[in-house]
C-alpha cells in the first residue's frame, strides 16, 4: 500500500485512480488530482506490478478522519484490497491521534457495511436519498478511537438499519 500526497502522485497514478473511480462510481466525475490539492486530503493506493488496483481517499481535519471514497478496480474485486486500505487508513489514524473516523456507504452495499462492521464501525444515522444518481440512502458509520492509545472504543448502533 502506497500513501500518496500531491507531491508524490504522478500523472499515470492519478489517471489510474480516476479510471477506478469512474468504473466504481460512474458520474459525477471524480478527480484525484483535485482531491490531492487539498492539504487535508490523505490517499492510499493498492498497487500490483506498478498498476493501481484500488484507492482510498480521506480528509484529515483536526482529530477526525472522514473516508470519502474507497474503490477497487472491477478485475481486482474480492482480493482484500479494500480491507488492506481501510487497515492502512486506521493505522494512520492511530499514529496521528485521530479520535473519530467517519464514512458514508450506500445502503445496498452490504459487502462494504460488513467490512466496516468487522473493523468496529457502528451505524450513527441514515441520510435519505443521499446519492444523486439513484436517490439511494447513505448509511453513516463511525469508529471512535482513543487518541492516546489508538485503541478502538466499543460502540453500538445508534439506529437500526434494514439491509
Amino acid at each position: 500500500m502506497l500513501q500518496l500526497t500531491a507531491d508524490s502522485a504522478d500523472d499515470a497514478t492519478l489517471e489510474e485512480i480516476d479510471a477506478i473511480a469512474s468504473a466504481a462510481f460512474g458520474l459525477p466525475r471524480f478527480s484525484a488530482r483535485e482531491e490531492l490539492r487539498r492539504p487535508w486530503t490523505r490517499c492510499w493506493v493498492a498497487r500490483e506490478a506498478q498498476r493501481a488496483l484500488a484507492f482510498l481517499i480521506a480528509w484529515h481535519v483536526v482529530d477526525e478522519l472522514h473516508v470519502l471514497n474507497i474503490a477497487t478496480c472491477p478485475t481486482a474485486l474480492r482480493r482484500g484490497l479494500a480491507t488492506g486500505l481501510m487497515q492502512q487508513s486506521l493505522e494512520y489514524a492511530r499514529q496521528e491521534h485521530v479520535r473519530l473516523v467517519l464514512l458514508e456507504v450506500r445502503r445496498s452495499n452490504r459487502a462494504a457495511i460488513g467490512l466496516y462492521r468487522k473493523l468496529g464501525f457502528t451505524v450513527t444515522g441514515v441520510r435519505p436519498r443521499y446519492y444523486s444518481d439513484n436517490d439511494e440512502d447513505a448509511v453513516e458509520m463511525a469508529l471512535t478511537l482513543d487518541p492516546a492509545t489508538g485503541a478502538a472504543q466499543p460502540g453500538r448502533d445508534e439506529i437500526r438499519i434494514e439491509l
